[in-house]
């Protein structure tokens, strides 16, 4: 038994039934429908079949992760239809197929063991790529792209130069071994393509149009509560795409995000990392993510390879892509600022849609260069115009809007099955996860003009230091919250305790600044969004003081802006240490970034002193 077979094989432990090993197949599937597979625990199927009812079974066989989430995305087709029953099957021969088996039992879906599935029929096999074994599959099949464009070419795969996904060798094989009913694709250009490599193979080929491309925007609306979720706020999220193999941006300068995230200010950029799922069942999730700690320690956003990634994209507002083809669906959904980081080496096919779009748009030196020149990549995110990128990806696409309902009828009439009345629309795409890790101690960088004080806040630790370091306790490292200059408390979450025991945020600074003598400044943050701060005295005479801290929103056209208040007790705490005490109420001008906000110190009122925190 294959390595993929005995991973398969816990999820069917009874043997086939009677008549699978010779093909026996029962009129309109009834037999095949209600005994094609049997759960885990040895009983038949579940849900009873109406015999007067024709019902059908339809295979989904998938090679690797990446063609499983390509098939997730024709599921809504046949959604709601009563008389089909769904099954899963991995494709042995890749070295990509370690997350597809969990990723089907993580959606409750029915696997059929590989030597299972070859001994029986189907009315229906679809698939996302015409490698492996599939001639050994019994039913008419569907063929997607699990990619968009066929831009790459595997070096030592199949035929020389030829398109994964388009290369002849693997066509002709499936033309004359598998019965192709239909090659659904996204574009004519791609017709055109199959025609050229494998004439034969054109005769099946269909443009359906792109049902992942179809989430995306159908999904476009919720932007911005994806980047809610995310925590993104008035940020840049920046999306570094990566592609698999030797020549893709993760493999090529690995350093990459955590230089990244330390050299782009917290308070202006949030990073995200898109890697292909070839890459992440190639290393595992848990090796994936100790690879890259330094830049999920602070605060990089790593999405999940099914949905996620595409949600990531849309609340991305730039991306650094290398040769994959992820970039396009960017480019498709908004004409945003895009950097090519990689030309791919000789993987790249000229002239393909994502050849076009790297043509087309500022392209960085040597991955290598961008390390010690960080700042390059904010020059040419800049110098990017709209228009040529998105018609590179209009390339690579067919008008969108109609692919399901296409899909929908070829698959019901291959099916032989009358489609179902009720309308189906693509699924959105489920909200993104935050970062995993949030960074709770800064460097924070000063810099005073006469248009007010600036404040530039990087990870503690991942560059030079700065004027202070600014640590959140009860969250930051206890290492970093004794050498910070300013130590601050979040309001806590409501406590369950019957009798519940809590500080003032008099009694909390104070007890602080005892606690922690190398601090210079405690402060509590109020639910209100104000805070009060707490300084040491400059000498031995000089008696702590107290200030309230507040923050005015900003607006900005029709839209309002607000400051993390730990941002502006840096600012406060900054200029309490070049300036005398104000004798009343203060105001000062903190800039982040682009942006100034309005910060006023002033004495607290008894309230604030007293309040809980």
């Amino acid at each position: 038994m294959s390595s993929d077979d005995a991973t398969a094989a816990r999820f069917q432990r009874d043997p086939p039934p009677p008549g699978a090993e010779s093909g026996q197949r029962a009129e309109d599937g009834g037999e095949n429908g209600t005994r094609a597979f049997r759960a885990e625990n040895g009983s038949a199927a579940p849900r009873p079949r109406n015999r007067d009812v024709p019902t059908r079974t339809v295979l989904f066989a998938a090679r690797s992760a990446v063609a499983l989430y390509r098939l997730l995305d024709v599921l809504p087709v046949l959604s709601g239809d009563d008389r089909i029953t769904r099954l899963f099957t991995l494709v042995p021969g890749s070295d990509f197929g370690a997350d597809t088996l969990a990723a089907i039992d993580a959606l409750g879906g029915r696997t059929v063991p590989w030597t299972t599935a070859c001994g029986r029929s189907y009315d229906l096999i679809v698939a996302a790529s015409p490698k492996g074994d599939l001639r050994l599959l019994r039913g008419p099949h569907v063929l997607l792209p699990h990619g968009a464009g066929f831009n790459k070419s595997i070096p030592g795969e199949g035929s020389a130069d030829s398109a994964s996904g388009l290369d002849p060798a693997y066509l002709h094989r499936a033309e004359h071994d598998a019965p192709i009913a239909l090659h659904a694709l996204a574009h004519p250009d791609q017709v055109a393509r199959v025609a050229a490599t494998a004439p034969e193979a054109a005769r099946h080929a269909k443009v359906i149009g792109d049902l992942t491309l179809e989430r995306v925007l159908a999904s476009w609306s919720l932007r911005e509560r994806y980047r809610t979720a995310l925590g993104t706020g008035a940020r840049t999220l920046l999306a570094l795409v990566s592609t698999w193999g030797p020549e893709s941006l993760i493999r090529r300068n690995p350093a990459l995000p955590a230089r990244l995230a330390s050299h782009l200010p917290h308070d202006e950029y949030q990073l995200a990392l898109v890697v292909h799922p070839n890459e992440r069942s190639l290393l595992g999730t848990y090796e994936l993510t100790e690879r890259l700690a330094p830049a999920l320690d602070a605060g990089m956003v790593l999405p999940d390879p099914h949905e996620e990634w595409a949600s990531v994209l849309i609340a991305a507002d730039a991306v650094v892509t290398d040769h994959g083809s992820a970039a396009l669906y960017f480019c498709a959904a908004q004409d945003r600022p895009v950097v090519g980081v990689h030309p791919g080496g000789g993987e790249l096919i000229p002239g393909t849609p994502m050849g076009a779009l790297l043509d087309r748009t500022p392209l960085l030196g040597h991955p290598e260069s961008l390390l010690d020149h960080p700042e390059s990549l904010v020059t040419a995110l800049r110098a990017y115009r709209p228009g040529p990128a998105r018609a590179a990806a209009e390339a690579a696409f067919a008008p969108p809007g109609d692919a399901v309902d296409r899909m929908r009828t070829e698959v019901y009439a291959l099916l032989g099955l009358a489609r179902p009345a009720h309308a189906v629309r693509p699924r959105l795409l489920r909200t993104p996860a935050p970062a995993p890790r949030v960074p709770a101690a800064f460097d924070v960088h000063v810099e005073t003009t006469e248009a007010g004080i600036r404040i530039t806040r990087h990870p503690a630790g991942t560059g030079p230091p700065g004027h202070h370091l600014a640590a959140e306790h009860g969250a930051a490292h206890e290492h970093l919250a004794r050498s910070a200059g300013l130590l601050y408390r979040r309001p806590l979450p409501a406590s369950a305790a019957p009798v519940e025991l809590t500080w003032t945020a008099e009694g909390w600074t104070r007890h602080t600044l005892a606690a922690y003598p190398g601090c210079r400044a405690a402060a509590a943050l109020l639910p209100s969004g104000g805070c009060l701060l707490r300084v040491r005295g400059q000498g031995r005479t000089d008696q702590e003081r107290t200030y309230a801290v507040e923050t005015e929103p900003r607006a900005e056209g029709d839209r309002v802006l607000r400051v993390d208040p730990a941002v502006a007790l840096s600012a406060a705490h900054a200029t309490l240490l070049t300036r005398p005490p104000p004798p009343g109420p203060a105001t000062l001008t903190c800039w982040v970034g682009d942006h100034p906000f309005q910060v006023t110190l002033r004495p607290p009122t008894g309230p604030e002193s007293t309040h809980p925190v």
